[in-house]
């Protein structure tokens, strides 16, 4: 395993392939496990040295008490590409990892050839997402029933909540589908940081910010995907993007669609 000193945290990273560098980032509770499942490999085989990294408090990095806001994961981020000596690349990320990277294209566009960006929430739509009728809650709650954990009326729209009792059940995408999480270095980045809080700072990325980002962008969501509000907004507000929906797909497009993934990818980059 390789780590490296960025902004105070042991940062623990993996780089393979050669080629043009593309960067890969995971989501909330995550880890960089998500893309060597099929993306990663896929990619590296087609030419491009490839880098995941386990964002701050996720996979094998140090936790720390606060830094989780997307802006201060676009910080850490930048911090690595500097110490890995990675002038620019093609920076690919999932979920709140694709916070990030918007992040990272908005403050330090010269550092970003593409953005890649799956799923994003955009922490400047948070407000809309904690309406008790927007059907991310009611698909979670969902998912949890399925696996026998009956959420009551009053905590199914609390997030902290869900992520807890989330931890509690079996893995629902992907080859893993099934086997148990690992609980107790998430519950402490839960309990013991200001990740939850901090997932909803929008900071420097407004809704007009978003606007100036100009990096050519690749913004891919499952057609079913409860993160619909932010693919409408974005596909028409980024300048420089190409939209994509996948037929059939949800949330994790990356686990549950990855070969879908890759092809656009590819085609995307390649253009570039």
């Amino acid at each position: 395993m390789a780590f490296i000193n960025v902004n105070g945290i042991k940062m623990h990273y993996i780089m393979n392939g050669e080629g043009p560098d593309i960067v890969m980032v995971h989501g909330l509770l995550g880890n960089l496990a998500l893309w060597h499942f099929k993306i990663g490999p896929a990619l590296r085989k087609a030419g491009y040295r490839i880098t995941t990294l386990d964002m701050r408090g996720h996979g094998y990095s140090e936790i720390a008490p606060s830094g989780y806001t997307s802006e201060a994961l676009a910080a850490d981020l930048l911090a690595l590409l500097d110490a890995l000596e990675i002038q620019s690349a093609h920076i690919l990320g999932h979920s709140y990892g694709a916070d990030v990277c918007m992040h990272l294209a908005l403050l330090h566009p010269n550092r970003v050839k593409t953005l890649l960006a799956l799923e994003p929430g955009l922490p400047a739509l948070v407000e809309e997402r904690k309406r008790d009728h927007w059907g991310g809650w009611t698909y979670w709650v969902g998912r949890l029933k399925e696996a026998g954990f009956e959420v009551p009326p009053d905590k199914r729209s609390d997030f902290r909540y869900l992520l807890k009792v989330s931890l509690e059940t079996p893995k629902f995408y992907g080859p893993a589908r099934g086997l148990p999480r690992k609980r107790g270095r998430l519950l402490e980045l839960i309990n013991n940081t200001t990740l939850v809080s901090d997932y909803e700072v929008v900071g420097s990325m407004t809704l007009d910010a978003v606007r100036k980002i100009d990096t050519p962008t690749l913004l891919v969501y499952g057609e079913n995907s409860y993160f619909m509000g932010s693919y409408e907004f974005l596909h028409k507000n980024l300048p420089n993007c190409t939209p994509v929906l996948l037929p059939g797909g949800e949330h994790f497009g990356p686990l549950e669609q990855p070969d879908m993934i890759i092809e656009h990818v590819l085609d995307f980059v390649k253009q570039e």
